[in-house]
């Protein structure tokens, strides 16, 4: 697959698939706007999750992961006490929903693969859960008789309940050799057919809303130490141990264009943009982390052995790119308080300038659609690492649940969204 012009190479997942964006009697024409304006090899699709989609949660074998946990002994902490014991069933309706995919036009589906479902303890000691690696293989073969391609992740933050007990999970180097084992797993199991392999899904989400912020599965209970950095350079090295490709993905796009801007800010901005997202590309790309990091953090990051760093050095085939929203930057002279990976760039974000939002609302508070940001991200990573080959794995605008049948089903400010997304890539093409 080969991309024009800029070589930015992109999937676009999203269930908007149609070939004409057309809404009548709504001020709405996008007919002209379709899959002709995109180069040949642009996919399109739509992306889940494990946990989040799958369901079955004690069924067919499967282990419990740090979700499970998290969502049945702390309730409290979900806004609507929800969990993904049953989620969407994609565990036993599989089959309805790839019609369902096929029917719409997905020419890719992106999902992940449960740790648990597969490795009940966590471990190969511990036993291979053949009903896991059955499921997992009916699914593809589902998938790919219908013409879509699968885009499969490794870990998308359900870890194995046991890891977790056994030795906190990604606070210990330990985990390296028992991903290892899991990944090669999955690729002698389904590497003959999935040519499209993703380890991680937001390791920053993962590491500072889990081991620094304490709200991503049952990781409050533990944590890292103040201004921990380990979580993540263990999440560096356990793809290269594997030999496989790294993920990238990044929700935060510090924004340059505010009236007035300092020449502070604007470097808030850039070193907002090393803390959160040259975190886990640069070492990828350099084989080290950003400069202004090893400054700013000092001897709390972690170090990379020579060996290691050259094992990092371009081990990628492509970045995953997660993208939602924009941030506004500002330069933070100094702070107080506890030591954190939050605190150390020094650097404020916001989503609003003097009451005035970045972008149009959306469902979710933090959210704005704003496909601006979306642009300058693609083209901030193929002008600063060498243009890699990039695929938009997750893209899509939040929304309330109370909607009338009309205005659900003409959902006209998902179509805006998106065409204001998809704008902005062709435009970055």
């Amino acid at each position: 697959m080969a991309a024009t012009m800029s070589s930015i190479l992109t999937t676009f997942m999203l269930l908007l698939v149609s070939s004409s964006l057309v809404r009548t009697g709504h001020g709405l024409s996008y007919g002209h706007f379709n899959r002709s304006v995109f180069p040949t090899g642009f996919l399109f699709g739509a992306a889940s999750s494990a946990y989040q989609y799958e369901g079955a949660a004690f069924e067919g074998g499967r282990g419990q992961s740090i979700w499970d946990t998290y969502t049945h002994k702390y309730a409290d902490k979900i806004s609507d006490g929800s969990n993904g014991d049953v989620a969407n069933n994609f565990y036993n309706l599989y089959k309805e929903d790839v019609k369902l995919m096929k029917d719409i036009g997905l020419d890719a589906f992106r999902m992940s693969i449960s740790w648990p479902r597969i490795l009940p303890h966590g471990k190969l000691s511990g036993g291979v859960n053949k009903e896991g690696i059955a499921f997992y293989n009916n699914v593809f073969n589902e998938l790919l008789a219908n013409g879509i391609t699968p885009f499969v992740t490794l870990f998308h933050w359900d870890l194995p309940q046991a890891l977790d007990d056994e030795y906190a999970g990604f606070l210990s180097p330990r985990v390296v050799d028992d991903f290892k084992d899991f990944a090669e797993l999955c690729f002698n199991e389904f590497g003959d057919r999935i040519k499209h392999w993703i380890t991680m899904n937001e390791p920053f989400t993962f590491s500072n809303g889990g081991y620094d912020g304490g709200f991503i599965g049952n990781l409050a209970l533990g944590g890292a130490p103040p201004g921990a950095f380990v979580p993540k350079g263990i999440q560096l090295l356990s793809p290269i141990s594997s030999l496989i490709i790294y993920f990238l993905a990044t929700q935060l796009l510090p924004e340059y264009t505010r009236r007035n801007i300092s020449k502070l800010d604007v470097q808030a901005a850039q070193r907002a943009l090393d803390f959160i997202y040259g975190w886990f590309i640069d070492p990828l790309v350099h084989g080290e982390y950003p400069r202004i990091m090893q400054s700013l953090v000092g001897n709390r990051l972690p170090k990379f052995t020579k060996e290691q760093s050259a094992m990092l050095k371009g081990s990628f085939d492509f970045l995953g790119l997660n993208y939602y929203t924009g941030n506004y930057a500002a330069h933070i002279l100094s702070y107080s308080g506890n030591i954190s990976s939050t605190t150390d760039k020094r650097v404020r974000l916001s989503t609003d300038i003097n009451g005035v939002h970045i972008g149009k609302p959306t469902g979710v508070s933090i959210f704005f659609d704003y496909p601006r940001g979306l642009h300058d991200l693609l083209v901030y990573t193929k002008e600063r690492y060498n243009n890699p080959t990039i695929y938009i794995t997750e893209n899509g605008m939040g929304d309330v649940n109370n909607h009338t049948t009309k205005h659900a089903t003409e959902d006209i400010q998902r179509v805006n969204f998106y065409n204001g997304h998809l704008r902005a890539v062709q435009k970055a093409i």
